[in-house]
C-alpha cells in the first residue's frame, strides 16, 4: 500500500454485514474490507444477520454482534497492512430505525478499556441494558404505530416526523419495550440509532444523533429541527414520561461535518490509528447514498433492486403519509425525500416469465430479457397506437406492497376517455404487460414525486427531475430506463450510476472527508463536485424528456391513482 496522504473511513452497518471503504483526499477507493455476520459471527445464532420470533413479528439483532464486528474488521485491516495512522476522520452509515438501549455504565467502560482485549469481552453486556436492536424488517408494533396515529393524526404526524406511523420506526419501537419490558426502560441510561451508536463506540462516549437519521423516528419535527413535545409523549406513554424520554435520547447534531472530538485511546493503542483521529456524525443508510455523489436539488436516484427505492433531494418541504420527508445529512434547508416499494425486480421478472412462456423461448441469464426488452420498446406509451385508442394501466404486485397497501395480486385497466374500466378485452397479453409493468413502477413514482418538482430553470419549467440516476440490476437494462425516463422525465437525461456496491460507505467516507478538508461556508455538493470523476463513475444512457409523451403520461397520473385506490387493502 502506497505510504503517504490522509484517508479517511466510511462505515457501513447493515443488516448483514459490516463494511468498511477508505477514501482519498481527491474520493479515490483506497481499500475495502467487510465482515459477514452469517459466515464470520454465526455463533450469535443468527440468520441472515437477525433473529425472528415469528409469533410476535419480531426481528432483531444481538448489538454484541456489532461491536464483535468492529474489531475483526480493524484486524483484518491490520493484518493487510493498512496503516491507521492516515486516518484522518471517520463517518459511518447504519441501516436505518434500529434502537440501542445503553446503561449507565457504559462510558465508564469506555474509559477503561484495556488494548490487549477484545472490545466485545469488556463492553458486552454491561453497556447496554438491552442486548438486542430492533431491525427495520420488525413487524411487531402495529398496535403501537395505530396509538401514535390515533393521538396525533396520520397526515399531522406527517406534517410534523416526514412520515406516517410506521412499525420499523423508533418511536413505536420504544413506546413498545417501555409497555412490554419496563425494567429494560427503566435501566436504560441512552438511547441511540445503530448509526450514534457505532460512532459512540469509536468516539468512547455517547454520541449525538445525525440530524437525517433521526427523521426515522416518529419523534422529530423535521420542519423546526427539534424533537416534538407530542410525539414523546406519546411514545413515552403520557406526559410525564415526555422529559424523561427525551433526556435519554439526548442531543441532535445539525452540522452534519461536525468534529464531535478523537478517537477513543483503545483504537489508538489497539490497532494504530493517530491521536487526533475525528469522528465525526454517522447517518442512515439511505441519508448516506445520496452523498455517493454530488446530488443536486431536483436529481433523481432510482435503485432498481430486488426493491425499488426512489431518493431526490428537494427544498420544498411537502410531507405526506404517501412517502417519507427527512432532513438533509449535510445541507440546511434541503430535504431528503424517499419512496420504497417491495415489488421491483420479482414484479418484472414474472411478467418477463410469462411472455418467455408464452412464446416458447428459453433463454436464461440477460438473454432472458431479450423478448421482453423487443416487446416492451416496440409497443406504444399506454398501449395507444393512435389518440383515439384506449389507454392500458396495469398494477403489478407479487408481493403485497406498502406504496400503495395493498393486497398482492395484478390488475389490468382500460381508458376509453369517459370511464376507467377493468375490462382487458383490448389487452393482448401477455405481450401487453411488459411496456405497461414498467409504466406502472414509474407512474407510481411520478405520481408522489410531482409535489416536490416545482418548474424552474434546471427543469425546462416543467415537473420533471433535472437529472435520473439509475443503480441496481435493472439499471443495465435499456428497456426499463428508456421507459423510466419517457414516463419521469428529466432534462439533462437519464444516467446509469456506478460507485460499487457500496454507496452507502461511500457517501460516508465523502462525508468524513468533507469534515476535515471543507472551505470557510463550502456546502458538501459544492465539495464532492470539484472532487467528482463524472467521466469514471456515471454512463449517460440518454435523453429522458421526450415532448408529447411526457406530457401523455402526466395526464394518465389522475387515471393511475384512481386505479390505485380501488386496490384492496
Amino acid at each position: 500500500m502506497a505510504q503517504d496522504g490522509p484517508l479517511y473511513l466510511g462505515f457501513d452497518l447493515s443488516t448483514q454485514q459490516l463494511k468498511v471503504i477508505a477514501v482519498t483526499s481527491d474520493l479515490k477507493a483506497y481499500h475495502e474490507e467487510a465482515v459477514s455476520f452469517d459466515d464470520d459471527l454465526s455463533h450469535h445464532g443468527i440468520t441472515k444477520g437477525v433473529h425472528m420470533n415469528v409469533e410476535e413479528h419480531e426481528v432483531y439483532s444481538p448489538v454484541a454482534m456489532w461491536v464483535e464486528a468492529l474489531d475483526l474488521i480493524l484486524s483484518r485491516m491490520q493484518q493487510k497492512g493498512f496503516d491507521f495512522s492516515r486516518v484522518k476522520a471517520i463517518s459511518g452509515a447504519c441501516q436505518q430505525h434500529a434502537s440501542v438501549f445503553w446503561s449507565g455504565s457504559s462510558e465508564q467502560l469506555f474509559d477503561g478499556l484495556d488494548k490487549g482485549k477484545r472490545l466485545v469481552d469488556q463492553i458486552c453486556p454491561k453497556a447496554f441494558s438491552h442486548p438486542f436492536s430492533p431491525n427495520w424488517q420488525d413487524s411487531s408494533t402495529e398496535v403501537e404505530c395505530h396509538i401514535f396515529e390515533n393521538e396525533i393524526g396520520k397526515d399531522e404526524l406527517a406534517r410534523i416526523s416526514g412520515s406516517k406511523a410506521h412499525r420499523r420506526f423508533t418511536g413505536p419501537q420504544i413506546l413498545r419495550l417501555k409497555t412490554r419490558l419496563p425494567e429494560v426502560y427503566n435501566a436504560t441510561k441512552r438511547i441511540t440509532l445503530a448509526s450514534n451508536f457505532l460512532a459512540s463506540v469509536l468516539l468512547g462516549k455517547i454520541a449525538p444523533y445525525d440530524v437525517s437519521d433521526v427523521c426515522g423516528m416518529n419523534l422529530w419535527n423535521v420542519h423546526d429541527y427539534k424533537w416534538d413535545e407530542k410525539l414523546l409523549a406519546v411514545a413515552a406513554g403520557g406526559q410525564e414520561g415526555a422529559a424523561e424520554l427525551k433526556e435519554k435520547l439526548g442531543p441532535v447534531e445539525l452540522d452534519g461535518g461536525k468534529v464531535f472530538g478523537p478517537i477513543n485511546k483503545y483504537f489508538v493503542e489497539r490497532y494504530g490509528f493517530a491521536k487526533d483521529c475525528a469522528i465525526t456524525p454517522f447517518t442512515g443508510d439511505n441519508p448516506s447514498t445520496i452523498l455517493a455523489l454530488p446530488l443536486h436539488p431536483l436529481d433523481v436516484i432510482i435503485s432498481l433492486g430486488t426493491s425499488t427505492t426512489l431518493l431526490m433531494t428537494t427544498p420544498t418541504y411537502y410531507p405526506s403519509p404517501a412517502y417519507h420527508l427527512f432532513d438533509h445529512p449535510t445541507t440546511s434547508g434541503l430535504y431528503m425525500f424517499m419512496l420504497c416499494y417491495c415489488n421491483g425486480a420479482l414484479a418484472r421478472e414474472h411478467v418477463r416469465d410469462k411472455i418467455q412462456a408464452h412464446h416458447g423461448r428459453t433463454e436464461s441469464g440477460q438473454d432472458a430479457w431479450n423478448l421482453f426488452n423487443d416487446t416492451a420498446l416496440s409497443s406504444y406509451p399506454l398501449g395507444k397506437k393512435s389518440p383515439s385508442d384506449p389507454a392500458k394501466l396495469g398494477i403489478y404486485f407479487p408481493l403485497p406492497e406498502i406504496v400503495p397497501r395493498s393486497k398482492a395480486g395484478t390488475w389490468r385497466y382500460t381508458y376509453d376517455g369517459k370511464t376507467l374500466s377493468d375490462d382487458t378485452s383490448a389487452w393482448s397479453l401477455p405481450d401487453d404487460d411488459a411496456r405497461a409493468i414498467i409504466e406502472s413502477q414509474a407512474l407510481s413514482m411520478r405520481l408522489r414525486a410531482a409535489p416536490l418538482l416545482s418548474p424552474c430553470a434546471q427543469n425546462n419549467h416543467k415537473t420533471q427531475p433535472r437529472r435520473v440516476y439509475l443503480v441496481g440490476g435493472g439499471s443495465r437494462n435499456k428497456a426499463i430506463c428508456e421507459i423510466i425516463g419517457q414516463v419521469l422525465g428529466g432534462s439533462d437525461g437519464v444516467y446509469q450510476l456506478d460507485v460499487g456496491s457500496n454507496a452507502c460507505a461511500v457517501g460516508a467516507a465523502y462525508k468524513a472527508v468533507w469534515s476535515i478538508e471543507r472551505g470557510d461556508g463550502e456546502k458538501f455538493d459544492d465539495f464532492v463536485e470539484l472532487r467528482w470523476d463524472e467521466e469514471q463513475m456515471v454512463k449517460r444512457i440518454g435523453d429522458a424528456y421526450k415532448e408529447g409523451v411526457w406530457e401523455a403520461y402526466g395526464e394518465a397520473l389522475t387515471l393511475f391513482g384512481e386505479a390505485e385506490d380501488r386496490l384492496p387493502q
